[in-house]
């Protein structure tokens, strides 16, 4: 059997050179390249016409949104899933309008990343849970509190941040890197509509999303 070609994509030599390891070593997928930024990630996948792009969102010069419209229009038989750190609506319904055929979080499981992978290159979609819930609610419609355009794991630091946690605190309990936390703080002050951790922490108080000692 053919195997699936993969070319990664990732502005962090170490999440390269991870997720290079990790499916070379599965059986069915080869990886034909690496790189680091958009504009080398067009030359590269025009080039090798990989079956699977692997990208992030978040890159200096073209983002991973962009890449992905130039490379469906240039190769629209190459698939990208994204794999990201964040998980903010935006970036999801923008990459979902882009093309991509799937958006999973760097904390996805291995098993679940080959899975994702196979999918893709059949073109069929995977969302990482987080994602699912979201489009979920966009077909539900709603009028909706704030809290309820959370994510589950945006609602869980929430609650870690009403209960006084620092984010390096929540990086540890978590198992994320603290820039990671900073990331999902941000988005969850923008759909809450607050202004910083305080406000924040006073929003979940008030409205009984965290339990009281």
């Amino acid at each position: 059997m053919k195997s699936i070609r993969v070319l990664i994509v990732d502005d962090h030599e170490i999440v390269r050179e991870g997720l290079q390891i990790l499916i070379g070593e599965e059986s069915g997928i080869e990886v034909v390249g690496t790189a680091k930024d958009g504009g080398e990630a067009l030359a590269l996948i025009k080039k090798q016409k990989p079956d699977v792009v692997p990208m992030d969102i978040a890159m200096p010069g073209m983002d991973g949104i962009e890449v992905t419209k130039q490379v469906l229009n240039a190769l629209p038989s190459t698939r990208v899933l994204i794999l990201t750190s964040y998980s903010d609506d935006m970036r999801l319904r923008d990459a979902i309008q882009a093309g991509a055929t799937g958006y999973l979080l760097k904390d996805v499981l291995k098993a679940d990343l080959f899975n994702a992978i196979r999918s893709a290159a059949e073109g069929k979609p995977t969302l990482h849970p987080d994602a699912q819930q979201y489009l979920m609610r966009q077909v539900s419609g709603a009028d909706a509190a704030p809290h309820d355009q959370l994510t589950p794991r945006e609602f869980n630091i929430l609650q870690l941040i009403a209960s006084g946690k620092s984010n390096k605190e929540i990086a540890l309990a978590l198992n994320l890197t603290e820039g990671t936390v900073k990331g999902y703080a941000s988005a969850i002050f923008s759909k809450l509509g607050v202004a910083d951790r305080t406000q924040a922490a006073l929003y979940a108080v008030e409205h009984g999303l965290v339990k009281q000692k």
